[in-house]
């Protein structure tokens, strides 16, 4: 699964032949080698033995660097192969939007080979995302860990808004920061406990290492995966990064790459410092729901559509947060399936909003207006629904995270003070009703009410003259500057966008109407984590 996309990034090295001679063919090859490794991770779902979800399956362990005890080892669990295949499928589905609507720059600045360098970026950062989520030895986990910055800062710069560099570079430091933080805490438990294999230090839970390590430990590797996920206050880098990257950047930043800073807190630090865990539990806690009423307040004073969405991420994280802080089974697995939740929401809003941005050539709320419904119902018609899934509506997939979470803050850990996470409960029930009040607000201002009085009069007058025929591949028109005055122009969502967002549109009902489903795979993996065998 990790050496297609690999094999496929490499072979773009090569020079130019008449198999991939054109733009559009590097696209479709993309897309291709990105299909064959969503097809390679569903037959790893099918091969999983859903009757023993704790046991690490289909690994992979070879000596790597014995005389210092490095193996590659990898291997999928309940914990892991839900995020293996929100993993593969996001990218799968970010490679089909682009084989039609490659992104450019806002300034239309180009690179040479563009097209193929964006390929490669994305093979390579899904090669980044899978092995972080199998990876089982420490140091190979970092490795990969790692690999995915260069890719996702290249995009961030190639192909972002106008303010692309900056905010790549804000990316890059920030993570970097939170990777040297990480890697120090791993080492400190990995020196202490005198293993590198991560399964024998979850087995062992804390044994052999010292309070005062664990407490070290843990708070340094919360630093880091907490940049990564991302943690108030340490959030700053996320909405520049989500507000300039192109759509596909936007998807895979917020469907996968903040998923790789809560699932690192679960699957290292809770199990290898369990005592560290405890001691820094209430902090995360508080720290988790001032993001969660934080991420609701800025979402309600945003007046951009893109910016809107990535500070609601920084309150459904806290949602995570807030569950992994309850060191219980059911905040952790509410932490589990907030994760594929948000990761199949917020990836279709980001799908929409850069749809939104393409028609109408902005995504300024006022400017953007009412009407959305009369011009592009079905086009509204999915915001809507997308908007509604992610303010935590039952019957789908976001409801499911934010309710298991606040059950968990009623009832934490023993070890914990249950005065201080009902206040928590409380207050994240508090930002619950703020996500509601910024979605509902977002659709009353762009999708219901009338089309604007200068859109109406442009589409009045289109309608006196007979329009150009339109060539049925043409891609819609970008206009940076102001938004589209011709309502007859807005183009019709296409079949590759159809393709992109029918899958999340159809998993966020199923996960939300069945979530058993993925309950029953995290529940017995996450009792182990947790010591209960």
């Amino acid at each position: 699964m990790i050496a297609i996309p690999l094999a496929g990034a490499l072979a773009l090295l090569l020079p130019p032949d008449r198999f991939l001679p054109d733009d559009a063919a590097v696209r479709r090859y993309g897309a291709a080698v990105s299909g064959a490794t969503l097809l390679v991770a569903l037959s790893a779902a099918a091969a999983f033995d859903y009757g023993d979800p704790a046991r690490v399956q289909l690994a992979v362990d070879r000596d790597w660097a014995p005389a210092i005890g490095l193996r590659f080892h990898l291997g999928v669990d309940g914990i892991s192969l839900p995020l293996v295949l929100l993993t593969a499928l996001l990218s799968f589905l970010c490679f089909v939007l682009v084989v039609r609507h490659p992104p450019s720059a806002a300034d239309g600045a180009r690179v040479a080979h563009s097209d193929r360098l964006l390929v490669g970026l994305l093979l390579v950062l899904e090669v980044g995302l899978l092995g972080t989520f199998t990876a089982l030895d420490l140091v190979l986990f970092f490795v990969f860990f790692e690999v995915v910055l260069i890719p996702m800062y290249a995009v961030i710069a190639l192909w972002g808004g106008q303010g692309r560099r900056a905010a790549a570079y804000k990316f890059i430091l920030y993570t970097l920061l939170g990777s040297g933080l990480l890697l120090a805490g791993m080492l400190l438990i990995a020196v202490n406990a005198g293993t590198l294999d991560m399964t024998e230090l979850a087995r062992r839970h804390g044994a052999g290492v010292a309070h005062g390590v664990q407490v070290t430990a843990f708070l340094l590797m919360a630093l880091g995966f907490g940049i990564k996920a991302p943690m108030w206050p340490l959030h700053t880098w996320l909405p520049d990064a989500h507000t300039e990257a192109p759509t596909v950047g936007s998807v895979l930043l917020a469907g996968v790459l903040l998923k790789m800073g809560t699932y690192g807190l679960i699957r290292i630090a809770l199990p290898l410092a369990p005592d560290g865990a405890v001691f820094w539990a209430p902090w995360l806690g508080l720290l988790a729901v001032v993001g969660i009423v934080y991420g609701a307040l800025a979402c309600l004073a945003q007046r951009e559509l893109k910016r809107m969405i990535a500070y609601s991420s920084v309150g459904h994280m806290g949602f995570v947060l807030l569950g992994i802080a309850t060191l219980t089974p059911v905040g952790v697995n509410a932490a589990l399936f907030g994760n594929i939740a948000h990761g199949l929401i917020t990836g279709l809003l980001f799908f929409l909003v850069g749809a939104v941005k393409v028609r109408y050539g902005t995504g300024d709320l006022d400017a953007l207006g009412g009407g959305m419904l009369a011009e592009a119902p079905r086009l509204a018609s999915i915001l809507t629904f997308a908007s509604v899934a992610s303010l935590g509506l039952p019957g789908l997939a976001g409801f499911w995270g934010e309710m298991l979470a606040l059950l968990g803050a009623y009832r934490p850990n023993a070890d914990l003070p249950r005065e201080t996470f009902t206040t928590f409960m409380v207050v994240g029930g508090l930002g619950a009703v703020l996500t509601a009040a910024y979605f509902l607000r977002m659709l009353a201002k762009i999708t219901h009410g009338t089309v604007p009085d200068d859109r109406r009069a442009a589409a009045l007058a289109a309608d006196a003259e007979p329009a150009a025929p339109r060539p049925e591949t043409a891609e819609p028109r970008q206009v940076a500057t102001r938004p589209r005055a011709d309502a007859a122009a807005i183009a019709p969502i296409t079949r590759y966008e159809y393709a992109a967002w029918t899958p999340l549109i159809v998993l966020t009902l199923l996960v939300g109407l069945w979530p058993k489903t993925l309950l029953d795979v995290t529940t017995a993996p996450v009792r182990a984590l947790l010591g209960g065998g």
